[in-house]
């Protein structure tokens, strides 16, 4: 999943998912160390899709380490199998090995509620008399999204960092299952986030004592931590964003249990080593439980066990997690016929990451990604790029921010991550994360006037605006999001609108110009969306977004919205956008 910063995103932690095409049969073999080398090399020095990376090996012979590129771009420091990623979404392998280990002591069953070990003041979601169980959790099948809609990052460069505990339980206790508990796959951050407080609530610790006592002291991982020593952090690599800018490290204290813990490869290939049973260890009951249930996706040749993965698209298995948060994508993976696994550890988070490198490793069926070219760049004079440094008002409520650093200029949408953009002319320029180009308008060589976004098949122009006003605005966004209190028009402003869509006579003068550009060709879907649900039954103010949206879940006849809205000075819909509810 790639980092919008142009457009409004949702930042979520990575998931394991199917390629399409099922390789023909041929001999599975482990690659050598040169060979390792040649695509690690290739990726980051010809293909520019990262800057550094560590793959871990185990096989019948033992164990190897192949490592290329630097801990940090810039800092020549080399990487090895000591060096310290986050892992992401490979937490949820660690969780779900803990949820089976205490099923194996006796501590819980598999198919207990979730009830059972969260406070008697948190209202669990049934559906149909059924109760969430531990099981459904684990396998992602438990009915809940992917995300709680309450979860609203102040900080988009570490979004998970201020979700609390409180908030999660007030999610858990006003949402309704809109599908049946274990029937249906459903990838889900918040259930892994959920079980990981499950579990450290009934062994009266928090999760990472948890995983250290249970599975990282028993096995000997002594570099797997959320909290990292002195000497930890100094082999902790930087993350960097898909266009090699260094970026901030993910903080995951509420949900850790979907994706907070850092590792290495040596410590991966320890726990590969117990999994593939080449060592003895108290822990391989567990391991062999979290194999044992599986339910499918939906999608070809690939079923969901407790954390894991099973691919048996080449006739075999191949058993396999990735993960990835702001900087890192990270991959883990075995197969039980060649008895081979692989580690692969990326401080970058390019859109493939390294699913692509691990599973071709362990089977060389599976191609290697060939990122599409980026257009050529081109060097610009410092003089130049600081015409175009300062602000723009795409909408009245989203800012495009223009900075440099050095020879590299950046863009920040409001309440949004930067990102470096790259000259092709002396006045257009394009990003690397997302198909997004910007061209600036100048007046000789005066400051750049205006720029025009260029992005989803849209031109959209954003003219400059003085410092002052800049921050007249991110001051009363700020201002909004704190107070949590709805604009006064923006409900009805809602109802108008569906009112005029469901009877097919949208009022686009109700729009500012921009948004009314924006919005005219999507009329006829938009008109037969809102149609097929059905009478409008309520409208209810969720919470102010970050961005300084109005949050409204709509409820209609046949299915429910989640409606974001914003009123500029004049009460005119500057900017919105809805999704369906699950």
């Amino acid at each position: 999943m790639r980092r919008l910063y142009l457009a409004l995103a949702c930042l979520a932690l990575y998931i394991t998912e199917a390629r399409a095409q099922t390789p023909p049969p041929t001999t599975i073999a482990a690659p050598s160390d040169a060979e390792i080398r040649n695509i690690l090399a290739d990726r980051i020095d010809v293909q520019k899709q990262g800057v550094g990376i560590v793959i871990g090996v185990i096989e019948p012979p033992g164990r190897r380490i192949v490592a290329y590129g630097a801990l940090e771009k810039g800092n020549k420091r080399p990487l090895d199998g000591n060096t310290l990623f986050e892992i992401g979404s490979i937490t949820k392998v660690f969780t779900a090995l803990l949820a089976a280990d205490m099923a194996q002591r006796g501590e819980l069953k598999l198919d207990d509620p979730i009830a059972k070990y969260l406070p008697s003041t948190v209202k669990i979601p049934e559906r149909n008399g059924q109760q969430i169980a531990i099981v459904d959790l684990a396998t992602h099948t438990s009915g809940l999204p992917r995300m709680p809609s309450n979860f609203l990052p102040k900080d988009p460069e570490n979004p998970y960092v201020d979700y609390s505990v409180d908030e999660l339980y007030s999610f858990l206790s006003s949402y309704e299952l809109h599908r049946d508990i274990g029937v249906k796959f459903e990838y889900s951050n918040l259930g892994f986030g959920l079980l990981g407080q499950v579990l450290a609530r009934r062994a009266g610790m928090d999760y990472e004592k948890l995983v250290v006592t249970r599975i990282c002291d028993p096995l000997g991982m002594k570099s797997t931590r959320i909290t990292l020593s002195e000497p930890l952090r100094k082999r902790f690599a930087a993350g960097h964003s898909a266009d090699l800018v260094t970026v901030s490290a993910w903080d995951i204290p509420t949900l850790a249990g979907a994706g907070a813990l850092r590792s290495s490869a040596n410590d991966l290939l320890i726990f590969l080593a117990a999994m593939m049973d080449y060592t003895d260890n108290p822990l391989a009951a567990a391991q062999k439980a979290t194999l044992s249930i599986s339910r499918p996706t939906g999608g070809p040749f690939m079923d969901s066990a407790m954390g894991w993965g099973i691919d048996t698209r080449g006739g075999g298995e191949i058993i396999w997690k990735n993960g990835g948060t702001g900087g890192y994508r990270t991959f883990i993976g075995y197969s039980p016929k060649t008895r081979v696994g692989i580690v692969a550890l990326s401080n970058t988070s390019t859109g493939e990451g390294v699913d692509d490198i691990g599973l071709h490793l362990l089977d060389a069926r599976f191609p290697l990604s060939v990122p599409e070219g980026s257009p050529s760049e081109l060097s610009l004079d410092t003089q130049v790029l600081d015409r175009y440094v300062g602000s723009y008002e795409l909408f009245a409520n989203f800012i495009l921010t223009v900075t440099r650093e050095g020879s590299q200029l950046f863009m920040q949408g409001t309440n949004q991550p930067r990102g470096a953009v790259y000259p092709k002319s002396n006045v257009e320029f394009f990003s690397k994360i997302v198909d997004a180009q910007i061209t600036f308008e100048t007046a000789t060589q005066e400051q750049a006037t205006a720029l025009v976004l260029h992005q989803g098949g849209r031109d959209q122009r954003a003219r400059r605006i003085d410092d002052a006003k800049a921050k007249r605005l991110a001051d009363y966004l700020a201002q909004h999001f704190k107070d949590q209190k709805p604009n006064p028009g923006s409900e009805a402003a809602i109802r108008r609108q569906i009112d005029e869509l469901q009877r097919r006579q949208p009022k686009l003068e109700e729009f500012t110009p921009a948004l009314a550009e924006i919005a005219r060709p999507q009329m006829p879907h938009t008109e037969d969306l809102i149609a097929g649900l059905g009478a409008l039954q309520s409208v209810v103010f969720k919470s102010v977004g970050p961005g300084g949206a109005d949050i409204y879940n709509l409820t209609f006849e046949h299915g429910m919205l989640e409606w974001r809205i914003f009123l500029d000075a004049q009460g005119k819909v500057a900017n919105q956008f809805f999704h369906p509810l699950p």
